[in-house]
């Protein structure tokens, strides 16, 4: 356990070690989530320098003038592919804006995939070239960590090892480079971003610029988190609570303000979301269906809920 309350696996004792190294890995994951709700992973496979220069194409990206950045926002798509400006998304719970823009990347597939008329193509900034292509690369490489953590996740579900290999191939997820810029005034009642959880089935995010990212524990306390440099960390989205009917639990987050001597700092930060295609179904496993937990949600697909959940956050009207 690492001083600030989060525990650390290191991926590589599950993708290349002995099957008793495999199995304990698998339970350190779940403890970790049943016990914490987040988790940093170490040899992960996710190269720095590709994170690094993700960083700094997305610094150069959110420094250009707000009417260029505001041609890369497409309406009519809930910010799922490109910019979204300042002040549009807010927690499900809250009506106050939180405090951050962001650009999101999403899937791709070959032009004659069944699938091609579900993802729209990725925004290309003429003002930041290399910005959509390490974007991608980047992607790639959080969707094979993640596909090798839900691997895991199986295991510990009694479920056999492909289950969401199967559901994740060619899946909706996204990568979204968020930007909070600095407090010029002080806030209305927003905080950066508003407790919350993750709408996926698993987020991976890389260290952030700056502190401020906060967990809330079984003890209903706020424990903040500031990964190391090398980690990434996992936390479970509201999709899988809902597959696993409340067994593993969506982790609620906040990003805090920092103390005002910092608020000239911006902060930015790298989640990606892991998505499955959108037909998954995310009825309950009925393992996971007892005398003790008894059914707590309706059936329902992973695209259904998606666009639900769009709506409560104020990006799909």
């Amino acid at each position: 356990m690492k001083e600030k309350g989060i525990p650390t696996v290191d991926l590589s004792k599950f993708s290349a070690g002995s099957p008793a190294e495999k199995e304990a890995f698998v339970r350190a994951l779940g403890k970790a989530f049943h016990e914490v709700g987040f988790v940093a992973v170490v040899n992960h496979g996710v190269p720095k320098e590709l994170i690094d220069r993700f960083y700094a194409a997305s610094k150069a990206f959110f420094a250009l003038p707000e009417e260029v950045k505001k041609k890369y926002e497409v309406p009519g798509l809930a910010g799922q592919r490109g910019y979204t400006s300042f002040g549009k998304e807010h927690a499900k719970q809250s009506k106050v804006a939180d405090l951050k823009e962001f650009f999101q990347i999403g899937q791709e597939v070959p032009a004659d995939h069944p699938r091609k008329s579900e993802y729209p193509d990725n925004v290309q900034v003429a003002e930041a070239p290399e910005f959509a292509q390490l974007g991608r690369e980047l992607y790639q490489a959080f969707e094979k960590a993640g596909g090798l953590l839900l691997e895991a996740i199986a295991a510990h579900l009694g479920l056999d090892k492909d289950y969401f290999n199967r559901q994740i191939r060619y899946g909706n997820s996204i990568l979204r480079s968020i930007h909070y810029p600095p407090i010029t005034e002080e806030p209305a009642s927003a905080i950066r971003a508003e407790q919350h959880e993750d709408i996926n089935l698993i987020t991976l995010l890389v260290g952030a610029s700056a502190g401020g990212l906060e967990l809330l524990n079984s003890e209903d306390q706020w424990i903040p988190i500031m990964p190391e440099a090398d980690e990434i960390v996992i936390n479970v989205g509201d999709m899988l609570q809902r597959l696993t009917n409340n067994y593993l639990k969506s982790t609620t987050h906040r990003v805090v303000n920092p103390p005002r001597s910092e608020w000239h700092l911006p902060r930015l930060s790298i989640p990606f979301f892991l998505h499955p295609v959108s037909e998954m179904r995310l009825d309950c496993l009925p393992s996971c269906v007892t005398k003790d937990n008894p059914l707590y949600y309706a059936p329902i697909s992973a695209g259904e809920y998606l666009d639900e959940r769009l709506r409560e956050i104020g990006l799909k009207k």
